[in-house]
């Protein structure tokens, strides 16, 4: 599969289409705390910025929240819809801009609590939640780099209140920068490690290097088990 260099990574939700221009925007409404800031150093206006915000939470929900008083008086942050979009779009980029340079990390375990086509495998990362073919009991499970999500451990949300059920906390080993995407080796435990395929912006916000805490989290539904000795 050849990506061209002139494509250009969209979402699409509700009739609203969603580019690199929005998520620029969140990053500085981020990184400033303001919306009228944001828009200064994105030279552009503040009512048009505004008015974007406007269509996308028509779209999505809100995306910011306004913070009052304070010794820094306030000012505008994302909200967690806000946040999961912009990871959303990073994946689909990571996805279309890294296809050839997707691995995944095996874990090895036995499962356990099953419910339907989900189980729980008991690995030496912990418990992770994955489709287990039925009767399976020995397992390999497989998460492919470009499902893996990563995000500060202080601002992960609980595991319930998201999809992304498996979450596990370690440092950034290594970073393989590319063109435009960046592959990160997070150490998990003393011998366990997983990666990550992330856009070069999304390596910038969360400023990773060597030895950063990090919290990489997958769906279930991205771990996928197959059993030990067989042919499945």
């Amino acid at each position: 599969m050849t990506i061209e260099k002139e494509y250009s990574t969209k979402l699409s939700v509700a009739g609203v289409t969603i580019g690199q221009r929005d998520i620029e925007m969140l990053d500085a409404i981020d990184r400033y705390g303001s919306m009228h800031r944001a828009a200064d150093e994105l030279g552009r206006s503040y009512a048009r910025l505004q008015n974007r915000v406007v269509e996308i939470e028509d779209a999505v929900g809100p995306i910011t929240e306004r913070q009052r008083g304070g010794s820094g008086g306030g000012g505008t942050e994302l909200t967690q819809t806000a946040r999961e979009l912009r990871q959303q779009f990073d994946r689909h980029e990571a996805e279309l801009d890294g296809v050839a340079r997707v691995t995944e990390s095996v874990f090895t375990g036995t499962a356990r609590d099953r419910t339907g086509e989900l189980a729980t495998v008991e690995t030496g990362l912990g418990p992770i939640l994955a489709l287990v073919p039925e009767g399976a009991s020995d397992v390999q499970v497989t998460v492919r780099s470009d499902a893996v999500v990563l995000t500060d451990p202080d601002e992960t949300p609980q595991a319930d209140g998201t999809s992304l059920r498996n979450q596990f906390t370690g440092t950034v080993e290594r970073l393989e920068p590319g063109d435009a995407i960046t592959r990160v080796t997070i150490r998990l435990a003393a011998d366990v490690t997983i990666q990550a395929l992330i856009t070069n912006a999304s390596s910038d916000r969360l400023a990773l290097k060597p030895e950063r805490p990090i919290t990489a989290s997958f769906k279930a539904t991205a771990a996928r088990a197959v059993r030990i000795g067989s042919r499945d």
